[in-house]
């Protein structure tokens, strides 16, 4: 009876090491509802500059040996390179925040080659049929063909992948875009080459003037559309949600065809600086809510547990 009795008081589930015994506060230990305080590395913070930096040195090269070496096998690559440099830097941009990437990064890489395919396709077929109905009004329907097949993919992704997107609605709609302007750009640069008064020259300047209008042109548009379509599925204020999708392609849509219809640069001008700006201001504010969101727990949602709650 005195063994049993020691034995008992003895038991490691009654000792101060026991899992039933109160461990002391740790101040370092992150609750399930503190902001994420993830140590991202500089490289991957500073993706978007290396991405930058290397891709322009990346195409003078390839340009430069293109043209000492008068190899046409070379074409392909400048042509990738020179369209790929400033819409994957905006892509990288919007992707790495201080706590880490926006949106997984396998979704994203998805997101930019199936939208990208997609789009062109889809929109290159539309845009065919509308020019044999229409004729040169069909111009007037570029911006609702391309503004429309742009977002396919986004709403695949935001149909199967909502949970682990959550918030990065800005860089789902920035890689379908992204995906679309490459192609998009290669085709031109392309054309330009082949044009009667073309050439190199040609090719070149198509390439340089169309990667820096990006940001100003798909990337934008199509990023602010995906932001507010997954901000409608994530707030729980749906008229103000659907007021703002609503804005935001329409705006897109109207702000496409202004650019396509007409050649004046003042008008130019003014649209792409309102939609750089924008962009800006809608990735800061999706870093700035990735930041301050509550970080995950170790342990991961319970199968069959309740979905997230909507935000505000």
């Amino acid at each position: 009876m005195k063994e049993w009795a020691m034995t008992t008081q003895l038991s490691p589930a009654a000792g101060p090491h026991s899992p039933s015994a109160a461990a002391p506060h740790d101040p370092s230990a992150a609750s399930p509802h503190s902001p994420r305080r993830i140590s991202y590395p500089w490289h991957l913070r500073l993706a978007w500059l290396l991405a930058l930096v290397g891709g322009v040195v990346a195409y003078v090269t390839t340009f430069a040996i293109m043209l000492l070496t008068s190899n046409p096998t070379m074409l392909p690559t400048v042509l990738l390179v020179g369209a790929a440099v400033i819409p994957l830097t905006v892509l990288l941009l919007a992707q790495s925040t201080a706590a880490g990437p926006l949106a997984p990064g396998r979704i994203v890489l998805v997101t930019a080659a199936a939208g990208g395919l997609f789009g062109i396709c889809a929109a290159g077929l539309e845009e065919s049929l509308a020019g044999v109905a229409l004729g040169r009004a069909s111009i007037l329907l570029v911006g609702v063909i391309e503004e429309t097949a742009k977002l396919v993919v986004p709403l695949i992704v935001l149909a199967l992948a909502h949970r682990v997107t959550r918030g990065g609605g800005i860089v789902i709609g920035i890689a379908s875009a992204t995906g679309f302007a490459v192609l998009e750009t290669m085709g031109y640069g392309f054309d330009a080459l082949l044009a009667r008064n073309g050439g190199l020259g040609a090719l070149d300047a198509t390439l340089v003037l169309r990667g820096i209008l990006v940001p100003a042109g798909h990337v934008a548009w199509t990023g602010a559309v995906c932001a507010a379509l997954w901000y409608l599925v994530e707030t729980s204020h749906s008229g103000r949600g659907a007021l703002a999708l609503g804005a935001a392609y329409v705006g897109a849509i109207v702000m496409h065809t202004a650019w396509d219809a007409t050649s004046g640069v003042v008008l130019h001008v003014g649209i792409g600086v309102v939609s750089v700006a924008v962009l800006l201001w809608l990735i800061l504010a999706a870093h700035r809510a990735h930041v301050r969101r509550p970080a995950p727990s170790a342990a991961g949602p319970r199968l069959g547990s309740a979905p997230l709650a909507r935000t505000a």
